[in-house]
């Protein structure tokens, strides 16, 4: 169980969402960070390392995707701060939360595209679970955050599988 952030000075949080409801939100919505901080670092590492005819514009997709999750990363954090409780942050903490799997070698260029389309939809999968506590308290700014999360990695999916055909 989590404990929700408290200091001799903070105030109770009244934000319609009761404090049990707020707690699954933030367990799910730190699972949503943990598994996007993952595939930001791998997104990265494959812009840096990607090599091959289609280097270029591989490398500039690669970009546009790790720069759309460091924002995701941000709001997603902050969601969970604005629940009452502490956005995991640590390497450590993201290892132990994520179900993106990472291997310590060098693709060539077709299987980073295909471990991305990989992880995106993981991604998608892990998003959907946080749907449910999220529906289930009517948090409609969380829901709105996930439904652009699903929308966002969908369409990155897509396009990294269509490389692949």
């Amino acid at each position: 169980m989590r404990t929700a952030i408290k200091s001799e000075k903070a105030m109770d949080i009244n934000i319609g969402i009761s404090e049990d409801n707020r707690e699954k939100i933030a367990d799910a919505l730190s699972k949503v960070l943990a598994d996007s901080y993952m595939l930001y670092l791998k997104t990265h590492n494959y812009h840096w390392n990607v090599t091959g005819e289609l280097f270029h514009s591989l490398h500039e997709q690669f970009e546009g995707q790790y720069t759309e999750l460091a924002d995701a990363i941000d709001e997603i954090a902050e969601r969970i701060r604005a629940l009452g409780y502490r956005a995991p942050g640590t390497f450590k903490e993201f290892n132990e939360l994520t179900s993106i799997d990472e291997k310590q070698d060098e693709p060539d260029a077709m299987e980073m595209v295909r471990r991305l389309a990989i992880g995106n939809e993981q991604v998608l999968r892990t998003a959907r679970e946080a749907l449910e506590p999220a529906n289930a308290a009517e948090d409609e700014a969380t829901v709105d955050l996930l439904t652009e999360r699903l929308h966002v990695h969908s369409k990155t999916a897509w396009m990294l599988r269509s490389h692949l055909e």
